[in-house]
Parts: structure tokens; sequence; C-alpha cells
């Protein structure tokens, strides 16, 4: 397991914050929307997993160092 330092955190956190809109780039797992998705940001927790509300109804985040996206707003 990653770990995200104080410094990545506030950064992530400031980069996508609730509201904002993202496009899913790549997750690895099994129920995770097709990549090309988007969403919109709910919140990043304190482990940097980027919550998001999927337009196509999924609610899978978007995990630090393992999955990846874009902010499209």
């Amino acid at each position: 397991m990653n770990f995200i330092s104080k410094e990545a955190l506030a950064n992530l956190k400031e980069r996508y914050p609730k509201g904002a809109r993202v496009q899913l780039i790549e997750m690895n797992d099994p129920q995770a929307p097709k990549p090309g998705t988007k969403g919109t940001v709910t919140a990043v927790d304190s482990i940097g997993t980027i919550h998001v509300r999927w337009d196509n109804g999924s609610g899978l985040g978007v995990a630090w160092g393992e999955d990846f996206c874009k902010r499209i707003d």
C-alpha cells in the first residue's frame, strides 16, 4: 500500500475540490467505470482517495497511486 505525504494530500485536495469535474483514465477494479467516464468529485479523504459520483451512477473512488483521473473543468 502506498502512503500519501501531507504535502501531496494538500495538493490533491486543492487540485480536486468538491464539485470539480473529472474524467477517468484508468482504474484497476473489475467494477470500475470505463475509461473516459466523467464524474463529479464529492470529496478527497485522508488517504488520498478521490471520491467521485460518476455520471453512469457508480460511486467508486479513485485510489491515490493506483488509479488515474484528470480534471476537465
